[in-house]
């Protein structure tokens, strides 16, 4: 009986409050494989998948769930084209830089985090309280295009003179160059991970986020596809997938300590009190935000939901178009738009199941 309660709460938490039910995968006791490429080792912006496979999210779903972090930082999206992966966590920014490269075979199919991580961030020593302060500064960056770019629009949007600011390619020591005073501000760290951390190491850091200091807002992490495996069978382990990975945010917005401890399972090295702490940071970004007054002024062809209406992991077509317009006008996407849409809402909870689809 106690197991048969339990099978029942993980399917209520499986369906979701207000969304169509989804596809279980519990007709058959067979298990379908599905690999996750990580965009990185096992961190708190995964805290909702470890949480969601620990509780046993996925295998109720009828799927075995691996969660592989990638050989390198730069592989994710290499390998799901190579068809090494079901799914892919990867940067919107990185999925237009593919999708111009010729790759316009893979799809965002849902936003894993809904805003910006990145961040200008600023020791005490570096004098930086606002992109203003950055005129005849040093800011560290781990030498990505796209970064540049960003420190760019941002010293164009607080009116300082760019060739007073002296860009400097740390790669990924980009707190160390703040400590070791090699440069006044970095570029590149996430407020929810680095940020978090120089809180709790008490050395008062100042954090200004991209999408409040002039960078179009984005979805920092997104799950890719394949357009070539979303036929029947694979769009339905895709659903199921998705339906059980927001389960899995629900879970862990509920019980964040549930995050940590699957997380400690799969890397025992982590600091547990960092992973708390960043996990609670990043929570309201790992669900759709309310519209402020300036995003909703943007025109759009289709009156979307209410907030409160829209599923785990969607992606506002608005805010995409925004930022791939910056980002062509920042000449970092060249080739002329592909006409396949580089994102779709189709396979989130409760998406494209009926008349009343939401999907755009």
């Amino acid at each position: 009986m106690k197991r048969l309660l339990l099978l029942a709460a993980l399917a209520a938490l499986v369906a979701g409050c207000g969304e169509k039910s989804e596809p279980t995968g519990t007709e058959s006791t067979r298990l379908e494989p599905f690999t996750v490429m990580l965009d990185y080792v096992p961190n708190a912006d995964h805290a909702g998948l470890y949480a969601a496979l620990d509780a046993g999210l996925y295998k109720q779903a009828g799927l075995d769930v691996k969660l592989q972090p990638p050989p390198d930082p730069a592989a994710p999206l290499r390998l799901l084209v190579a068809g090494r992966a079901d799914v892919a966590i990867s940067y919107q920014p990185e999925l237009l830089l593919a999708r111009d490269a010729g790759e316009d075979g893979i799809v965002s199919v849902g936003a894993l985090v809904q805003k910006p991580l990145t961040s200008l961030i600023a020791l005490p020593s570096g004098g930086v309280k606002t992109p203003k302060d950055l005129a005849g500064k040093r800011v560290a960056t781990s030498g990505i295009p796209y970064q540049s770019a960003y420190l760019k629009t941002i010293l164009e949007q607080a009116g300082v003179d760019a060739s007073s600011v002296q860009e400097i390619n740390v790669g990924f020591n980009l707190t160390q160059a703040m400590i070791s005073k090699r440069a006044d501000a970095s570029l590149g760290s996430f407020w929810n991970y680095e940020g978090v951390d120089l809180q709790r190491r008490d050395l008062d850091p100042v954090i200004l986020r991209m999408e409040q200091i002039g960078v179009p807002t984005y979805n920092e992490l997104i799950f890719v596809s394949r357009r070539q495996d979303l036929d029947a069978a694979g769009a339905s382990r895709l659903r199921r997938f998705l339906s059980a990975t927001a389960a899995g945010h629900r879970l862990l917005r509920e019980n964040p300590q549930a995050g940590v401890d699957a997380l400690l399972k799969a890397d025992k090295g982590l600091d547990a009190e960092l992973q708390e702490a960043a996990i609670k940071a990043t929570l309201p970004v790992f669900f759709p935000q309310p519209k402020t007054g300036q995003d909703r002024a943007a025109p759009s062809t289709t009156a979307p939901p209410s907030n409160a209406d829209l599923p785990w992991g969607w992606q506002e077509p608005i805010d995409w178009a925004g930022y791939e317009r910056w980002m062509r006008a920042e000449n970092l996407l060249t080739r002329p738009p592909s006409e396949a849409s580089p994102l779709t809402n189709e396979f989130l909870p409760g998406e494209g199941l009926g008349e009343s689809s939401r999907d755009r």
